[in-house]
């Protein structure tokens, strides 16, 4: 199991699991609907499954990349710790997990399972061919807060897609300066990522717009629901946390680029949620 952690480095699922709790949460304040603990349970199962089939099947279609690329070649496909027809055989298990959690939740989100899955997957091809795979990876983890919506709802609505939205930038923009170090990597095996596309400068300027329309659809569902001094709070913090991520790398100095990925964003979207969360407490 500490094998299998490590290998979708399962402490990175703090980065979009927050948000998935928003939406699951702005379904009950905005709706009738009621606190369901099975439904609760269901979209972390479906969460996690997710997540897991997503990095898994990373790791497995990279492996041969990873292994040249002395950053990754201590990953645990290159450096044998678990085989690649293990790893395929994780992906497919939390494939099926996920699709049977759904299918005890609503008929929405079951027939919108494969789909889900089409793009969490499909993310680890772009690579490849575009260096759009930043956004392509915020689209799957920007899903979290809508799938967490329809889980209690079996239906649409704005104010999620506003919190998918931010995702995406905010994920996609971070995605962007964690790929500033495999920069000259990418350039020479052929790779499409922004920092081989555009130069680390490049880079960086594209992952500042992303986290400023982040943080601008953050602001916006306040505007759409009733929200409190708390959820303001959050957003204060969230927006310092992004401008503080940047400032802290640069194209010359890669050395706290781990502090900027894992650090600063677990932090912001722990936050905010935290936030989020109080807001709702004291309107209610």
């Amino acid at each position: 199991m500490k094998k299998y952690m490590s290998l979708v480095l399962f402490a990175h699922s703090i980065f979009a699991l927050p948000f998935a709790v928003i939406g699951f949460f702005l379904a009950i304040q905005t709706t009738e609907h009621s606190f369901d603990w099975k439904k609760l349970l269901l979209m972390l199962v479906c969460m996690v499954a997710a997540r897991n089939a997503a990095m898994a099947f990373n790791r497995y279609l990279d492996r041969d990349i990873d292994a040249q690329n002395p950053r990754t070649a201590t990953r645990d496909i290159p450096a044998g710790k678990i085989s690649a027809s293990n790893a395929l055989g994780f992906t497919i298990i939390n494939c099926l997990l996920f699709i049977v959690a759904t299918y005890f939740i609503n008929t929405l989100c079951f027939y919108l399972s494969p789909i889900a899955l089409f793009v969490v997957l499909f993310y680890s091809y772009t690579k490849r061919f575009t260096p759009l795979c930043h956004i392509v990876l915020g689209i799957g983890l920007g899903l979290s807060p809508i799938g967490a919506y329809l889980v209690v709802t079996n239906q649409f609505d704005m104010v999620p897609i506003f919190y998918g939205i931010a995702v995406m930038c905010w994920s996609g923009g971070f995605d962007i300066i964690y790929a500033l170090q495999d920069e000259e990597f990418d350039k020479a095996n052929g790779l499409r990522s922004i920092p081989a596309y555009f130069g680390g400068k490049g880079a960086l300027r594209i992952s500042e717009l992303l986290h400023v329309i982040s943080f601008l659809f953050v602001l916006l569902p306040a505007f759409y629901m009733p929200v409190g001094w708390f959820y303001y709070l959050g957003v204060i913090f969230y927006g310092v946390l992004l401008i503080y991520q940047h400032r802290i790398v640069s194209p010359t100095d890669l050395s706290r680029v781990d502090r900027a990925f894992m650090t600063t964003n677990g932090v912001a979207s722990v936050i905010f949620t935290a936030c989020y969360l109080l807001d709702i407490l004291i309107l209610n």
